[in-house]
């Protein structure tokens, strides 16, 4: 298939890298020429503006925005729907709120054009692993562009099939699903989000449980000082807590035990904040996701050994860099 992608950051370059290992044809657009331009050895097309991209494409044409949520996504789209026609699709691959999504579609529908939402999890590591994907869009729309969404998922990989699992199709083994009309796709990925901040805030201070065991506060026979690297390393291996999560967290220990690359001031992207407002206006009771982003709120003023395991993990998956000091 052929595609245009408008933003080649930490995810939006390996996507289309991904996509064209696997046959398709990918045309760039970014504001930094200088980055564009790097793809162009990988086979990816590049084009000099916005214009350019949508002119370079056949109809009915697709194009997927990988910008940031917010301003840059919402001129980006705005400027589309000026340039593209009727049976263009503009997907949204970034980490927009739901209900913008909805907004967005109601609006472009007039002009004839579709509108995707896909969530999209895979950060630095998509290109070789591939991205998780969940999708909201009409049915029509998702069968047209679902060749696009199947290079970009890891496939079956060497994950045992799970038992009595019993569905219409095979994507979500895949890695992609069609989790229903437009703004399904990014409510998913924001309830796995705010889950995310839930994971890590438990690896976080269990970790810092065990570096404080070491303190001289403790009774001297009840003190250990125990390796947190081996700890992680061990818990990877036929462990119940074992993740990617505690991979990452086992790297970054291996390479720092202290943490002291990290100040431990651990920003939250939108989705931790959105997740939190959803349950609330739903009724739904999720402790456990609320003390956490405010535990994100508290690490901007708190160098914690916690903070700075959520830090590094975060670094680990998505290239974060913490933000300064409030």
């Amino acid at each position: 298939m052929q595609l245009g992608i408008i933003g080649l950051g930490r995810m939006g370059g390996n996507i289309a890298r991904r996509l064209v290992r696997d046959g398709h044809e990918v045309v760039a657009y970014d504001q930094d020429a200088a980055t564009a331009q790097a793809l162009v050895d990988d086979g990816i097309g590049h084009a000099e503006s916005l214009a350019a991209l949508v002119e370079s494409l056949d109809a009915p044409r697709a194009v997927w925005v990988m910008l940031p949520a917010g301003e840059p996504t919402e001129a980006t789209i705005d400027a589309l729907a000026e340039l593209m026609a009727p049976g263009d699709t503009i997907i949204d691959g970034g980490n927009t709120f739901y209900k913008d999504d909805i907004r967005r579609a109601k609006a472009l529908e007039p002009k004839g054009l579709h509108y995707v939402d896909v969530g999209t999890s895979g950060g630095v590591w998509g290109l070789e692993r591939g991205y998780c994907m969940m999708v909201g869009a009409e049915d029509a729309t998702f069968d047209r562009l679902e060749p696009l969404f199947d290079s970009l998922a890891p496939g079956y990989g060497d994950l045992e099939r799970t038992r009595g699992r019993n569905a219409p199709n095979e994507r979500a083994e895949r890695g992609y699903i069609h989790a229903g009309p437009v703004g399904a796709g990014h409510y998913v990925k924001m309830v796995h989000n705010g889950i995310e901040y839930g994971l890590m805030q438990a690896y976080a201070e269990g970790f810092e449980l065990m570096q404080s065991k070491a303190s001289p506060d403790l009774p001297e026979d009840q003190r250990f000082d125990l390796n947190l690297a081996d700890v992680a390393e061990v818990w990877r291996r036929g462990s119940v807590v074992s993740s990617w999560l505690l991979d990452l967290t086992a790297q970054a220990l291996a390479g720092d035990p202290r943490l002291d690359h990290y100040s431990g001031a651990v920003s939250d992207s939108g989705e931790g904040r959105w997740t939190v407002d959803a349950a609330v206006e739903q009724g739904v009771s999720t402790p456990v996701l609320a003390n956490a982003l405010f535990s994100r709120f508290a690490s901007r003023k708190e160098n914690t050994y916690a903070n700075r395991l959520l830090s590094a993990m975060r670094f680990g998956f998505g290239g974060h860099v913490e933000p300064p000091k409030q």
